[in-house]
C-alpha cells in the first residue's frame, strides 16, 4: 500500500516496537492527525482468547463517559413499549412492520433494540441482521423490557463490542478533537469493560496488546 507524505512524516516520529504510555500515545495521535476532517480515534485490542471456542467469546457493552462523537440512530421494535421508546427519543419506533422493511433492505438505523416478545419474530431476518452486527442480544442489553433506560444509555454513548474471528476487538473511542482527558477516560472505560466481559474459560491475561490510532494514521502500541 502506498502512503502519503503526511503519513510517512508521522511514521518518522514514532519509534517502532516502542510501548507508549497512554498519555504519550494520545498526545501523538492528536498532534499528528493526517486528514482534513475530524478523524476518529480507534483502539485495536489483541486478546488471548481462542475465538473458535464458544466459552471464550468476548462480548459486552461499554458506556463511554464522553460518547464517541458519532450520533447513532436507534430503532426499537416492540408491541408493548412504544410509548417508552418515544419518550426516550428513539429514532425509529415500530412493531412487526419493521421486519418487512428490513426484508426489503430498508435499514435506516445503527442499533436495534427489541423487547423480549419480538425476538422469535426476528428469527426470520437473523441472517440479514447478524452479519451487520444489528441482531439484538441480551448480553449487550439490546433485548430488554427496560426500553427507556436502554435507549437513554445508548444515546449517552453506550456501545456494544465483540471479538472478530481472529480474537481481536476494534472500537472507536472518540474524535481527534476530543481533549486528552476525554480520550483517556473513554480508553480506560473500554479496557475495564473488556476485562469485565472476560469469560471464566479464558485463563491468564486477557489483553495481549492494545494499539491506538486515528482513522488515517499509524498505530501506537500502548502499555
Amino acid at each position: 500500500m502506498r502512503r502519503g507524505k503526511k503519513y510517512k512524516g508521522v511514521m518518522e516520529k514514532i519509534e517502532k516496537n516502542k510501548l507508549y504510555s497512554l498519555e504519550e500515545a494520545i498526545k501523538i495521535v492528536k498532534e499528528n492527525k493526517i486528514a482534513n476532517f475530524d478523524e476518529s480515534v480507534e483502539v485495536h485490542v489483541k486478546t488471548n482468547i481462542d475465538p473458535k471456542k464458544g466459552d471464550q467469546q468476548l462480548r459486552g457493552s461499554v458506556v463511554f463517559p464522553h460518547g464517541t462523537g458519532k450520533t447513532k440512530r436507534i430503532a426499537v421494535i416492540t408491541t408493548t413499549k412504544a410509548k417508552e421508546a418515544k419518550e426516550a427519543k428513539a429514532d425509529v419506533v415500530a412493531g412487526i412492520e419493521l421486519i418487512e422493511d428490513i426484508k426489503k433492505g430498508k435499514i435506516d438505523f445503527d442499533i436495534l433494540v427489541a423487547t423480549p416478545e419480538m425476538m422469535p419474530k426476528l428469527a426470520s431476518i437473523a441472517k440479514i441482521l447478524g452479519p451487520k452486527g444489528l441482531m439484538p442480544n441480551p448480553k449487550t442489553d439490546t433485548v430488554t423490557d427496560k426500553i427507556k433506560e436502554a435507549v437513554e444509555m445508548l444515546k449517552k454513548g453506550k456501545m456494544s463490542f465483540k471479538n472478530d474471528n481472529t480474537g481481536n476487538v476494534h472500537q472507536v473511542i472518540g474524535k481527534a478533537s476530543f481533549s486528552e482527558a476525554q480520550l483517556k477516560e473513554n480508553f480506560d472505560s473500554l479496557i475495564e469493560a473488556l476485562e469485565k466481559a472476560k469469560q471464566e474459560a479464558v485463563k491468564g491475561k486477557l489483553i495481549a496488546k492494545a494499539v491506538l490510532c486515528s482513522t488515517m494514521g499509524p498505530g501506537l502500541q500502548v502499555k
